[in-house]
C-alpha cells in the first residue's frame, strides 16, 4: 500500500523453459535470495555515461533453485544453456549459462530489486550485466526469463530422410552448364 491507501502493483516476472519448477516470481519474491550491491558505469546510446548502484539476486542463484534441465557435474552440459531476458518495453537479450556458471565467466549477473535505493516492485526487476561496458544487455522490467537449450540435433527431415532439413535438396554433383 501507497502513503495514500492505494494498492501498489507488484510487477512480475516468469521464469520458464528447461527447469523442473518454473516460477512466476515478484520483486519481494527476488528479495528472498541474498542480496548483492554493485556498482555499475556503462554507456548508453541514448543518455550517455551512467553510473548507478544495483542491488538484488544473482540470476545463477534464481535458475538454479528453479532446477535447470542439466546435468551440473557435466561441464559441457552446462555449457550449452542459453538465457533469454524480457522487458516490459519489448527489449530482449540473451546469455550464456557460462557467463554465469562459477566453473566460467563467473559474472554477477543481477536481477536487481533496487536501482540507487529506489525499490523496483512497480517498475519490474532489472537484469545488471556488470561486466558490459555497453548498456544494450541491461534489461528494464523484466517480464520472461527463458532458460533451456535449443541445439538439439535432428536426425531426419519431416520425410523421415536422416539428416535432411525441409526444403534442402541433396546435391547430386551434376553440373549445370549448357
Amino acid at each position: 500500500m501507497t502513503k495514500s491507501g492505494h494498492r501498489t502493483r507488484m510487477a512480475k516476472l516468469m521464469l520458464h523453459g528447461d527447469l523442473d519448477h518454473p516460477a512466476t516470481l515478484s520483486v519481494a519474491d527476488l528479495r528472498e535470495w541474498t542480496q548483492h550491491r554493485m556498482e555499475v558505469v556503462f554507456d548508453c546510446a541514448a543518455d550517455g555515461p551512467q553510473n548507478h548502484v544495483f542491488e538484488g539476486a544473482l540470476l545463477r542463484d534464481v535458475v538454479a533453485g528453479a532446477g535447470p534441465a542439466f546435468d551440473a557435474r557435466r561441464r559441457k552440459d552446462r555449457s550449452r544453456f542459453l538465457l533469454a531476458v524480457s522487458g516490459g518495453d519489448g527489449h530482449h537479450t540473451v546469455l550464456a549459462w557460462a557467463e554465469l556458471d562459477e566453473d566460467f565467466g563467473d559474472s554477477p549477473v543481477l536481477l536487481a530489486t533496487r536501482l540507487d535505493g529506489e525499490e523496483l516492485d512497480e517498475a519490474g526487476a532489472q537484469l545488471v550485466v556488470p561486466s558490459d561496458r555497453c548498456g544494450a544487455r541491461y534489461v528494464s522490467a523484466v517480464t520472461h526469463v527463458w532458460f533451456g537449450s535449443r541445439w538439439r540435433r535432428r536426425t531426419s527431415d519431416r520425410a523421415g530422410r536422416p539428416g535432411l532439413r525441409p526444403g534442402i535438396r541433396r546435391w547430386r554433383g551434376r553440373s549445370r552448364s549448357t
